[in-house]
């Protein structure tokens, strides 16, 4: 009826550092990401695919990790490592889900990119409100079908009377590898879809930025350099990604590096050196400021 999540660390001595950190850290997850939504739904110059696809991204970030890190803080304060058996497949069921629409909104966000570089004339037409609500509709359809699959999948393995997951949260491959019952068939169906769903995504983006590298029709210096630094960000957001996603596999850190830095930084890596964002963070301040000298 219920599981046991050992957490980074058993040691008592490090649980008060480990809940600050990670407090401080989803704190900054969830204020930097809404302020990102907030700055990019103020500013009507934002109102672009590429921002649209941003703050979707930010939205899920904040949704991801909302499923892990409180329940951990939960369980240091408690000084308890249970979770639920509903809990258990309810947390991994939204892991799934936000993890494949993150991956999804990178992909996406890379063929936004190619158009707007390789098709500037086209730009408006190709990405067009409709095309954008599709995409979002699409990837939420096939990301709750296979969170549904894997969650159906494992309901059927079974476990020990006590199941101790090494982790600070539940993760498929984990309680796969924990099952007392034969995996092999599951295994092969978590394989087929990872290389569908994961191999796929992945090869569009190297698909889009081939086509980028090519510059289409770019001759000048200028023109080369422009078309990278808008490029530059989306690029670091997805090394880092999947980065983390195959370090995941190997150790507990690493799964958190994917599930809590990442979401972290991704607003700071899109905003350092965007002016637009810049300016926007500005006008949202400075209304701010006159909400609270009216309504003090």
């Amino acid at each position: 009826s219920e599981f046991l999540l050992l957490g980074l660390s058993e040691e008592p001595a490090l649980q008060p550092l480990i809940f600050e950190l990670f407090l401080s850290m989803y704190l900054v997850i969830v204020l930097g990401n809404l302020l990102f939504i907030l700055a990019v739904s103020s500013d009507s110059h934002l109102h672009t695919p590429m921002y649209f696809f941003l703050s979707n991204l930010s939205l899920v970030d904040i949704c991801f990790t909302s499923t892990t890190i409180p329940k951990m803080l939960v369980n240091i304060q408690t000084k308890s490592k249970v979770i639920t058996y509903v809990g258990s497949y309810t947390q991994m069921y939204f892991l799934t889900l936000f993890g494949g629409w993150d991956n999804f909104f990178l992909t996406v966000m890379a063929y936004d990119r190619y158009v707007a570089i390789c098709h500037p004339l086209q730009y408006t037409v190709i990405m067009n409100p409709r095309l954008c609500g599709l995409l979002v509709l699409v990837s939420w359809i096939m990301n709750v079908l296979n969170s549904l699959l894997h969650s159906l999948m494992i309901s059927r393995l079974s476990f020990p009377a006590e199941l101790e997951i090494p982790h600070c949260f539940c993760e498929t491959k984990q309680k796969i590898k924990l099952a007392c019952s034969d995996t092999f068939f599951i295994n092969m169906v978590m394989y087929l879809v990872t290389v569908l769903l994961g191999s796929g995504p992945l090869a569009g983006i190297l698909y889009s930025y081939s086509k980028i590298v090519s510059i289409c029709g770019i001759p000048s210096a200028q023109g080369k350099y422009k078309a990278f630094s808008t490029c530059a960000s989306h690029l670091l957001v997805v090394s880092l990604f999947y980065g983390t996603v195959l370090g995941s596999h190997s150790s507990a850190a690493a799964s958190v590096m994917y599930a809590v830095v990442t979401p972290m930084l991704n607003p700071f890596i899109y905003s350092l050196k965007n002016k637009d964002i810049k300016m926007a963070l500005k006008r949202l301040y400075g209304m701010a400021d006159l909400f609270l000298l009216f309504c003090p």
